[in-house]
């Protein structure tokens, strides 16, 4: 095992199912620290480009996230499916995936640490999941994230990525509706 994926992993592991406390990534993150846990990136032109995030889903299928959903507002949540937090916040990533499809929101989820997909198949049915989740159980594709970006260090993680595919926010705690809805309405009505 590579050097730096260890490292990721033993810092996902420190922070597993934490309660959610907020860190910027290190050097000039531009962003304002929301109450919460939510930080945001309110200056369009200061959002760091979102990484390439692509590979197979839990279902077998191949995702792109830039490229299948180009222009669209992009919420990531990062998850595994033996945490309570991400099982707690499930609910809310449901209904607000529902409620703003129309808007030309997306989610995807990134399941990672789970060694074997059939837990993670069996909690996306459970909470009957509608949007498709990548499969990175040894978290590649989370090391993929920029330094100093606002980048997911804890499990769950959630990223908001604008229609121009970069960051604009990231949770580093579960999400109720309230807070999810809050933070989407200012993307959403960016033009």
């Amino acid at each position: 095992m590579p050097a730096a994926v260890a490292a990721a992993l033993a810092a996902l592991t420190l922070s597993a199912c934490s309660s959610g406390s907020t860190s910027g990534g290190g050097g000039q993150t531009q962003f304002v620290q929301g109450t919460g846990g939510v930080d945001v990136v309110e200056d369009k032109d200061a959002r760091q480009d979102a990484p390439e995030l692509s590979g197979k889903t839990l279902d077998d299928k191949s995702l792109n996230v830039a490229k299948d959903h180009k222009g669209k507002v992009v919420v990531l949540n990062v998850w595994g499916s033996w945490c309570a937090p991400c099982r707690a916040e499930a609910k809310y990533l449901v209904a607000a995936a529902q409620d703003y499809k129309a808007k030309g929101v997306e989610f995807v989820g990134i399941n990672t640490r789970d060694p074997d997909p059939v837990p993670a198949q069996a909690f996306e049915k459970e909470f009957k999941v509608p949007y498709p989740s990548l499969y990175d159980s040894s978290g590649k594709l989370l090391l993929r994230f920029p330094k100093g970006s606002l980048n997911p260090q804890a499990i769950p993680s959630t990223i908001f990525i604008d229609r121009d595919g970069r960051i604009a926010a990231r949770a580093l705690k579960p999400l109720g509706e309230e807070e999810l809805r809050k933070t989407l309405d200012p993307l959403v009505a960016e033009k």
